[in-house]
């Protein structure tokens, strides 16, 4: 352990040296190594900060950061001041927790791993398993920095799972389970049933639950929980329901890299809630599915109104209209527009492809892939494959986890007959793609958050250095 932490990349350098199952394979642990005593042991240490917050907590195999991120802005829109949770991060470790938006500065975030130390210490010194891991410690650090913030309310979304997530202490009003599908197979199960086993580990004792799951075997089985802990649900399709979707034809026609185009809703949902309807409802986030999740955020909200937050109407369509949710069918360039998502299991890259379909004008498509090595990546190629007119496979660097090119390549033959492009960093997969494309293609880069964490940075500065040359020359 380091005895001192005087710099910002100190604390950072400190917390990547935990055991962080972000970077491990998931062959290689299981439940027995994710332990709730542990987690409540490191914040008792640190006098409880969890218990001070009201909470909304949120579950589910796709959407739930989409659904947090939903409920978040429209909390903070209503006047209140809302600690999020969510990970991974993208850029900068401190995204994963933000207060109204704002995120730790790296002097803040010095000062709160300091305050860490003493309690690491102590574990570290206990036999068990009981020394903290990564994402135990990010946890904490964001409780310590919602209470230094002194918000009034969290949202937060679960790392993996639900049952034994280090989230799972919290004190909810509200659970959300946006759906269940297959991933992380070898630690939450191989069935439908045995994930939603572990998803609805987060239903408390008559805390009631929003759920969006659809497959009959999985409710079965959260319906079971819901009696047995007389938590009274709210389902989809049953209680709610997206009426209807039609997209917003000016924010589909600009694509600009200045992100002008986040101000303007993609689509608008009209919602029922059991006999209630409500028409012309702002969606910020593309694709279809992002309806599911504003009802969901919806349904949520209501069930806050129902005990007492002060939320009206016009906080509800203002906070969904300005959500922002980087790496999801996010448009950062034009002229060629490239796009980058973070699909990385079966659900989330048919998303993405049908809001392709759906959201852009048929054109030539390139794709910039990567994949983690415990997904289906040969259920997530089948698929993205023939969406795709030029494939360029590479291998994130930033992460062991990642699937080697020459796997990759290997893949695709056992699939397909498909000539590929192959590249040994992002960097060159990116030189490589905008080498082939005309002003009129479009760019995919998806497949993991840890490509598109690699890669993001870099062409939004392209993108932005290739706008600021354009209005110099004008």
């Amino acid at each position: 352990m380091a005895k001192t932490i005087d710099t910002y990349d100190a604390a950072i350098d400190f917390l990547y040296s935990r055991i962080n199952y972000e970077r491990v394979d998931s062959r290689a642990y299981s439940t027995s190594d994710f332990k709730l005593d542990r987690m409540k042991m490191l914040l008792a240490l640190l006098d409880n900060p969890h218990e001070r917050f009201p909470a909304v907590h949120v579950a589910g195999t796709k959407g739930k950061g989409s659904t947090c991120t939903m409920i978040a802005s429209v909390m903070a829109a209503a006047g209140h001041k809302v600690g999020l949770y969510i990970s991974p991060h993208i850029s900068a470790f401190e995204e994963r927790m933000t207060v109204n938006g704002v995120r730790p500065s790296p002097t803040q975030l010095v000062e709160l791993v300091r305050r860490l130390l003493p309690a690491v210490t102590e574990m570290d010194s206990l036999s068990g398993q009981m020394q903290p891991t990564y994402f135990e410690l990010a946890t904490a650090l964001a409780w310590l920095y919602f209470a230094e913030s002194q918000a009034d309310f969290v949202v937060l979304e679960t790392g993996l799972g639900g049952r034994l997530d280090s989230t799972s202490v919290c004190c909810p009003r509200v659970c959300v389970i946006t759906n269940v599908s297959r991933d992380h197979t070898q630690i939450l199960g191989s069935t439908i049933r045995q994930i939603a086993w572990e998803k609805g580990g987060i239903i408390k004792p008559g805390v009631p639950l929003v759920c969006g799951i659809t497959q009959p075997d999985a409710l079965e089985l959260i319906e079971q929980l819901c009696r047995e802990r007389q938590s009274r649900m709210v389902l989809l399709n049953r209680n709610m329901k997206v009426v209807s979707r039609r997209l917003n034809n000016v924010a589909a026609a600009d694509t600009s890299p200045v992100f002008s185009s986040l101000k303007q809703p993609n689509s608008f949902v009209d919602l029922q809630i059991d006999d209630e309807t409500w028409t012309d409802i702002p969606v910020a986030l593309r694709g279809t599915h992002q309806a599911t999740n504003t009802v969901l955020a919806f349904a949520a909200i209501q069930e806050l109104r129902s005990q007492g937050w002060n939320i009206d109407d016009a906080a509800i369509r203002t906070g969904l209209a300005n959500v922002e949710w980087p790496a999801r069918v996010e448009v950062v360039a034009q002229n060629p527009i490239v796009i980058v998502d973070a699909a990385h299991n079966w659900e989330s890259a048919r998303a993405l492809i049908g809001t392709l379909k759906e959201d852009f004008a048929p054109t030539r498509r390139i794709l910039i892939f990567a994949a983690t090595r415990d997904k289906d990546v040969a259920g997530l190629l089948r698929q993205m494959i023939p969406a795709f007119d030029t494939v360029i496979l590479t291998r994130y660097l930033d992460n062991p986890r990642s699937v080697p090119v020459e796997e990759l390549q290997s893949t695709i033959h056992a699939i397909s007959n498909r000539q590929v492009h192959t590249a040994d960093t992002p960097t060159r997969a990116w030189q490589i793609a905008s080498r082939l494309a005309k002003p009129t293609d479009l760019i995919a880069i998806t497949g993991s958050f840890f490509l598109v964490a690699e890669l993001r940075d870099l062409v939004i500065e392209q993108a932005e250095a290739n706008a600021a040359g354009t209005a110099l020359k004008s």
